[in-house]
């Protein structure tokens, strides 16, 4: 991903109080976004990451989950997520459909509580994305936590 192209900071660049999860959130978006322009090869992916600055203070373990299994699941992921938007997917910007893949694999296949999940999504797009996208992946994956972690919900309604 391209600074100049998108105006955001690379996840190398120092940014204090990132944890290792955030910031295999942040190289995961990298990838992800890279994995969606160019059909990079996530192995190649992985190899350019392990060159990369900062990526030692990262999950590497999650990175190559979030990574990979959004390769791997990308039709099911994207048919999860595509009756909740105002549009075609394909017409999403890069980013925030990268996001709203990254996220939409973590409420699936994780237990990361949703809350986090969607918190860690909005600052992506807050660091990442376009002025407002934040707000889109927010009401995105919020409309697809009661199917995807009903016992979260209830829980948490019961809290």
């Amino acid at each position: 991903m391209d600074s100049n192209h998108t105006g955001a900071k690379s996840p190398a660049k120092k940014r204090g109080g990132r944890s290792a999860r955030r910031r295999s959130r942040e190289f995961a978006l990298q990838g992800v976004y890279q994995w969606l322009m160019s059909h990079t090869d996530p192995e190649a992916i992985d190899a350019a990451a392990l060159e990369a600055e900062d990526f030692d203070k990262a999950d590497q373990a999650f990175y190559r989950e979030l990574l990979h299994g959004v390769a791997e699941e990308f039709p099911s992921l994207e048919a999860s997520y595509a009756p909740h938007i105002d549009r075609e997917v394909t017409s999403l910007s890069p980013i925030e459909r990268a996001i709203l893949l990254i996220g939409t694999y973590e409420l699936k296949n994780t237990t990361t509580p949703y809350r986090v999940v969607i918190n860690e999504a909005v600052e992506l797009a807050k660091s990442f994305g376009g002025s407002d996208g934040f707000k889109y992946v927010n009401g995105v994956l919020d409309k697809m936590v009661p199917e995807l972690r009903p016992y979260e919900v209830v829980k948490g309604k019961n809290a």
